[in-house]
């Protein structure tokens, strides 16, 4: 039998498991010895006294389920496949890549970047001298333009169905497994890299193949069918099966589109602005108070 029951947890006691057991064996009426459960939803309530809202799933004479798929299982060795040509090394190309390997396809990814450690060169180069490469810098190179930010995953769309799937995917290339019950998850800049990494291990090591400082410079159509892609003005090679996830900084991709009669539908013009304030005024805002509780992330 599983049951589901929410309670509250002031934020010095968030890591206190004895004590959430306690609560919820108490809510709950059960015995010590009847009591398997785990987290599946964690949020903070900051109308009044901040506290955590805490979803947990508990298991009556059954065994825990496995937190996350054994994504192994389902990766196919396609070395011999047939080959989907995808350009753009970003979280749409990584991931297309590795639906393409649990679907039997081969993936070979073309990014016109770097790989996500020697873009740190090019960042630095940026910071510090104000030299911009324009193939390698935030938007351009492994990983796409979130690599060195802290990977937030927090969406309120949901016409493109659950992330749940996603998020999985990234615990099990090595993001912790938090980002699965947080409310509003996010990796953190100073893993994601690694990460990154692990995916393109795992679609190397299946079969598929990934190579950067690769920029698309033409595309060939034939009677309106992908048969070819020209990369750095003078490196043709036969492409029938094409992915471009080439973000939206691409801007030359859609200049060249459109010069091959491709459809492109404008959408509306997004901005971000980026305020920026010091740590505990933020605290104080969401929190109602600063310093902030032992337990309660920075706002």
């Amino acid at each position: 039998m599983v049951h589901r029951v929410e309670v509250t947890i002031a934020p010095d006691k968030i890591e206190d498991e004895a004590f959430i057991y306690h609560k919820v064996a108490t809510r709950l009426k059960l015995g010590k010895e009847q009591l398997s459960w785990k987290i599946v939803r964690r949020s903070i309530d900051a109308r009044k006294r901040p506290v955590f809202k805490v979803l947990v799933e508990v298991y009556v004479g059954e065994a825990i389920p496995d937190l996350i798929p054994d994504f192994s299982q389902q990766f196919q060795k396609v070395d011999d496949a047939p080959e989907v040509m995808i350009v753009g090394a970003g979280p749409a190309g990584y991931f297309a890549a590795l639906e393409c390997i649990i679907r039997g396809l081969k993936p070979i990814v073309w990014d016109r970047g770097k790989d996500v450690q020697a873009r740190r060169r090019d960042l630095r180069a940026i910071q510090q001298f104000s030299e911009v490469n324009p193939d390698s810098n935030y938007c351009f190179g492994e990983g796409g333009a979130g690599t060195y930010s802290d990977g937030k995953l927090y969406t309120r769309s949901k016409k493109r169905g659950s992330v749940k799937r996603i998020l999985e995917l990234l615990v099990f290339h090595g993001a912790t497994e938090d980002i699965l019950v947080d409310a509003h998850p996010h990796i953190g800049s100073n893993k994601l890299p690694r990460i990154i990494a692990n995916i393109r291990d795992t679609i190397v090591n299946y079969g598929g193949q990934v190579h950067f400082g690769k920029r698309l410079t033409d595309i060939e159509i034939t009677e309106g069918q992908t048969s070819g892609l020209t990369f750095n003005e003078n490196e043709p090679i036969s492409a029938r099966h094409v992915i471009l996830a080439t973000g939206h900084s691409a801007r030359d991709i859609y200049t060249l589109l459109f010069s091959k009669g491709v459809r492109l539908d404008a959408k509306p013009f997004a901005m971000g602005v980026r305020i920026e304030h010091p740590q505990p005024l933020i605290d104080e805002m969401q929190y109602g108070r600063t310093p902030r509780e032992q337990g309660l992330p920075a706002a």
